[in-house]
């Protein structure tokens, strides 16, 4: 079996505390490994809405989700306070690759980290559609220096 990697909290500038709840916990004693994802959308949409402007309601552009992946590093289990570090690691016209990893809070090691790949479309046509400066600027400050 290969050795996992070892993902360290320094290598993200951005950080979303998650915290978890009872019902996360599967039978077998840790969070149901289907919930990664969901802390990845929350620490993506969080900064788009804070960051970015981004309008989930109204707002003509919206990012639907095209492609992710987790990979599982070691267990967490609630009570455990969760932390999503972010990055961008490509920017294109309509298109973002995320790279994320969940880390336990206050640990430098992750426990789980992936990636997640947006295209923005028009709410209408759900068409690709260049992204909004806005976003496109708050995402630029997540690139990746690496």
């Amino acid at each position: 079996m290969a050795q996992k990697p070892q993902i360290a909290r320094n290598d993200y500038s951005h950080f979303v505390a998650v915290s978890t709840r009872w019902m996360d916990n599967d039978v077998y004693g840790h969070i149901n490994n289907a919930l990664y994802y969901g802390f990845f959308d929350t620490a993506i949409n969080d900064y788009l809405i804070t960051e970015g402007g981004l309008d989930i309601n109204t707002g003509p552009v919206i990012g639907f989700a095209v492609e992710s992946q987790c990979q599982y590093l070691k267990p967490l289990a609630f009570p455990d306070v969760l932390e999503v570090g972010l990055r961008v690691g490509k920017l294109g016209n309509s298109s973002v690759r995320y790279e994320l990893a969940i880390f336990k809070q206050g640990e430098k090691v992750a426990a789980a980290a992936g990636y997640f790949v947006h295209v923005f479309v028009d709410r209408e046509t759900q068409r690709p559609v260049p992204m909004p400066e806005s976003i496109r600027g708050a995402l630029a400050r997540l690139m990746k220096t690496t």
